[in-house]
């Protein structure tokens, strides 16, 4: 199988996508009213300049940066580019190679460091790859059953949560919104349009919202991802295409990756800032923020971007917000003593690295509130490279695997994930990326049948109706004779399902 690349969380496996029928309807290319401001304080113009770096820099949330910390900002050579003040979370553009060394002395100023290595913009390649769309004959092939989405019955994994069952009591509620935080939405998709929310879309990339109709869209050179998560979220139930595993939700893209694929710091913390203030109730967030795979707290730039990515998830959640997040592609044990991390910072030069997961963290996947999620094949164990460990994984999904490991069911025949693609096309991907995005849903359906509820409470229903599911012992997934990774734990919570396999059904009748 093919090893995934970890800046997703996903891995292509055999990917198929398909234009359907031309003449699909698509909704109308409409203005979206202006939304409001998502920073307190007015942004500078940023130099053009190609040695700049980002920053961000971090003190005290609720009273935006001070006169004396903005005079010590610009004196060591920063420009503000904007500031979430309910935060506490300056966005800062310096060329200055000293600039963070010389803030964090600065009184106010809790901590500060560089989000990136590469200068502006970032100068990496994107080398995910692209799915190939379903042919005609391909889909000719499929044969639906009444009710059933046309492409529905290449779709093991709904019924592997029960969400085929959950359809026919509940869809889902309009007034349920899920954010896809990701590489941008094409949201002209014929299975997306319907339930597109264009009023909590947005793009982030510089940290800064923009509220440019469209700017949410991935372009040509950009990858597929986001489109396809929110496919697997929210694809309507409208006799097209797929079916989503809550298709009767609303489903917004934040669009936080850059062209070159990298999803920084001040990126991540605008998207949550957006989603709590724009009335999202879920975000699905299967991707890690660049550079640094496990940021240590013990570098103070690492240690910086933890605390404003911290601040800014638990900001959403007080807001109101499910946050949901992919566990890793790497086969990782996150419980373990040490790990080593051979590919930070991956816009410099990267190197072996031991790191303490007690003290070094994925994020925003390892932060606190944050829901953590692991990927299952088709026969329902984790999935060959799904990251697990005890008290990490909070509970587990389809995210798909090598066909040949966990070969579905007929009719489908791909072990991999059914989403949506840009253009109206369908196409197959694997990963921890896509089970996140079946939590995120789930979670959506228990926000539908609880309109009430909590974050909290959201969140102890999900892990109260998931499915216990026993740990596989011994895991040998490709049947090699070697065990793979071992499962701590018991059936009710263990490193590799966490509380269990999310329920869909439960969500909508419980």
């Amino acid at each position: 199988m093919t090893a995934p690349h970890p800046r997703y969380r996903r891995a292509l496996a055999v990917p198929l996508g398909m234009a359907m029928a031309t003449g699909l309807a698509f909704l109308p290319n409409v203005t979206a009213a202006a939304a409001p401001a998502a920073t307190d304080t007015p942004s500078a113009t940023v130099p053009a300049d190609a040695t700049a770096l980002s920053y961000v820099v971090n003190v005290r949330p609720g009273h935006g940066p001070s006169a004396h910390v903005k005079k010590a900002i610009a004196a060591a050579g920063g420009t503000i580019v904007t500031s979430y003040d309910r935060i506490g979370v300056i966005v800062v553009h310096s060329s200055n190679a000293d600039f963070a060394k010389t803030v964090r002395k600065v009184r106010g100023v809790e901590s500060a460091g560089n989000t990136r290595n590469a200068p502006l913009p970032a100068q990496s390649t994107n080398d995910e790859g692209t799915p190939k769309a379903l042919t005609a004959d391909e889909l000719a092939d499929v044969q639906a059953a009444d009710g059933q989405d046309p492409l529905e019955p290449l779709q093991w994994d709904l019924a592997a949560i029960k969400a085929d069952k959950a359809h026919e009591k509940s869809l889902g509620s309009r007034k349920v919104t899920v954010a896809v935080i990701d590489t941008g939405v094409d949201d002209t998709h014929p299975d997306i349009a319907p339930n597109f929310d264009r009023q909590a879309s947005v793009n982030c990339v510089t940290g800064k919202p923009d509220t440019t109709d469209g700017a949410w869209r991935p372009s040509a050179a950009e990858s597929p991802h986001g489109t396809h998560v929110a496919g697997e979220i929210a694809a309507a139930k409208n006799g097209v295409g797929m079916t989503g595993v809550a298709p009767g939700v609303k489903v917004a893209g934040i669009k936080v990756s850059t062209t070159a694929g990298y999803f920084y710091t001040e990126a991540v913390v605008c998207g949550f800032v957006w989603a709590a203030e724009h009335g999202v109730d879920v975000t699905n967030n299967s991707y890690y923020t660049d550079p640094w795979y496990f940021n240590c707290t013990d570098d103070p730039d690492q240690k910086a971007l933890v605390d404003a990515v911290t601040r800014a998830s638990r900001y959403a959640e007080k807001k109101g917000t499910v946050n949901v997040a992919a566990a890793g592609n790497e086969n990782y044990d996150l419980a373990a003593d040490e790990i080593t991390d051979p590919v930070s910072p991956n816009d410099g030069t990267p190197s072996d690295r031991v790191i303490d997961p007690s003290e070094c963290f994925d994020i925003p996947t390892q932060l606190p509130g944050v829901v953590t999620v692991a990927a299952t094949g088709a026969k329902g164990i984790k999935s060959s490279f799904s990251n697990y460990g005890l008290g990490t994984i909070d509970v587990a999904a389809p995210g798909g695997d090598s066909t040949a490991f966990q070969p579905p069911a007929p009719p489908a025949t791909s072990g991999s994930i059914l989403g949506t693609l840009p253009g109206g096309k369908w196409g197959y991907m694997s990963g921890t990326s896509m089970a996140s995005p079946h939590v995120a849903a789930v979670a959506a359906l228990i926000k539908s049948t609880h309109p009430h509820a909590s974050p909290a409470l959201v969140k102890a229903l999900l892990y109260a109706e998931a499915d216990a599911t026993a740990c596989t012992d011994p895991y040998d997934i490709n049947g090699d004779g070697k065990v793979d990774a071992v499962c701590e734990g018991s059936k009710n919570r263990n490193g590799f399902y966490g509380w269990g396999t999310v329920n869909a059904l439960d969500a909508v009748t419980r």
